[in-house]
């Protein structure tokens, strides 16, 4: 299982929950006073490899609290998805779900499957939770604006719900690379930059012409441009000069000089992606990497917990950051964290006190840590400045790609005001891979298609 790459795929994903009326959840039963009666909890998790992280926090609090919680896991997503609206039907739901973070929580809001516990998540526990992502799980008035007209998958949420607090946290754009196939090419340290690693990718290439190169899930269409390509403007052109590639000024968007030059870093990549890489899924691509079939792959933080499941040790990566362009804009450029996962009640838990009770524990720093170490995942808790020692050098360092200002970080998390209303990352994801690794079209041709692409959509929206 992965974490889709766009909110609008984990909305999609889960579009068919909204069907479940209010109504008929209701006549399952729902007792929001109950409390602590019961000593046993069930939660469910779309994550495999978050089952024995869970566990193992679940039997500490277990030991603290005389409370058991049982954890299952049902997967793939789909799976998953099936699972909770079949017994959302039949009033056989756990007390807590593990949901994709701002998009599934709010599609189960509204469908009456998670309870608001907006008046819970407050003082301490809210405290600890990172402050970029304190708001995951909330409605906030431009989320509840944007669920207003009845085709939102998401219409029916009410305004300042919180249907949802945040359990891991991570980004796109984080490198990894086989120590072993680095140093057969005379590399063992990160590149500092995107020359370097345009020459590190040269270097190992060299040295495995078939299994040197890079993975990504290009068959996922907005990967290169979501996971490589945006980061690298933003990095180049600065927050103003990247937007405005989205823009409707033809003097600064992709078929502009600022484009040009865009799309020119981007096809540096083309001789170095790994064969057959178009034709890959997310896993697929981490899978390919993790057997030795590529020297570096492109994902997200989520990405290490997939690779150790297929066999890979963390020791033997080495993991950062996409990097930077030295003469770019932002050459120190960070990457914001957005939230990837949390925890929400069900609507009809009969013990909602002891299900909140368990998500909080959860968040407490000693029991963040383990579960991050347990699961190869980032935690939403903040853990302060012993972060490195307690998660170790893999994950440690996707920790310190976070840290950055305002000005100099690329958030993912941002607003897309600055495109046009119906912008489809896929179809402009499409465009980039006839560039890149296809080769079937010219950067100029790839610009002007782009600007055309753009244009559509800004021409629809008026």
């Amino acid at each position: 299982m992965r974490i889709p790459f766009s909110r609008n795929v984990r909305l999609a994903v889960v579009a068919a929950a909204t069907v479940l009326s209010l109504t008929t959840l209701a006549a399952c039963g729902s007792s929001s006073d109950s409390g602590g009666d019961s000593s046993s909890l069930e939660m469910w998790t779309f994550k495999q490899s978050h089952v024995g992280a869970l566990r193992a926090a679940a039997a500490e609090f277990k030991k603290q609290t005389g409370i058991s919680v049982e954890v299952e896991a049902y997967t793939p997503d789909d799976a998953y998805t099936t699972k909770v609206q079949s017994a959302a039907k039949t009033g056989d739901l756990p007390d807590v779900l593990e949901v994709h973070s701002d998009g599934e929580d709010r599609v189960f809001g509204a469908a009456g499957i998670a309870a608001d516990i907006s008046g819970d998540f407050k003082g301490e526990w809210a405290a600890r939770i990172q402050q970029p992502v304190q708001q995951s799980g909330l409605v906030t008035e431009q989320r509840f604006k944007d669920s207003q007209p009845e085709t939102a998958k998401d219409h029916g949420i009410e305004n300042g719900a919180r249907y949802s607090v945040p359990l891991t946290v991570g980004t796109f754009g984080i490198v990894y690379a086989n120590k072993k196939m680095l140093a057969e090419a005379g590399i063992t340290e990160p590149p500092a930059d995107w020359q370097e690693f345009l020459d590190a990718l040269k270097a190992t290439t060299a040295k495995n012409p078939t299994t040197g190169g890079l993975a990504l899930g290009l068959k996922v269409q907005a990967t290169g441009l979501t996971w490589v390509l945006q980061p690298l403007a933003f990095s180049q052109l600065g927050q103003q000069g990247y937007e405005a590639l989205f823009g409707k000024d033809q003097s600064a968007d992709f078929g502009s000089p600022n484009g040009i030059k865009v799309l020119s870093l981007y096809d540096q990549l083309t001789p170095y992606w790994m064969p057959g890489a178009q034709s890959l899924t997310i896993d697929e691509a981490d899978q390919a990497f993790a057997q030795g079939k590529a020297a570096f792959d492109v994902g997200g933080t989520f990405t290490l917990a997939f690779l150790k499941q297929n066999g890979m040790n963390p020791e033997d990566v080495l993991t950062f950051a996409l990097p930077s362009l030295k003469d770019g804009a932002v050459p120190d450029r960070a990457l914001g964290p957005l939230a990837l996962t949390g925890l929400s009640v069900t609507s009809t838990s009969e013990q909602p006190d002891n299900a909140k009770k368990w998500m909080e524990f959860l968040s407490t720093p000693k029991v963040a840590a383990q579960f991050a170490k347990d699961a190869s995942d980032v935690p939403a808790t903040e853990l302060g400045a012993d972060s490195a020692t307690v998660l170790g050098p893999a994950l440690a360092a996707m920790v310190e790609s976070f840290k950055g200002t305002p000005q100099n970080t690329y958030d993912p998390n941002r607003g897309n005001e600055f495109r046009a209303p119906g912008y489809e990352q896929d179809d402009a994801g499409a465009i980039l891979a006839d560039l890149s690794p296809l080769k079937q079209q010219s950067v100029e041709q790839t610009a002007k298609k782009l600007r055309e692409l753009n244009a559509s959509f800004w021409a629809a929206a008026q």
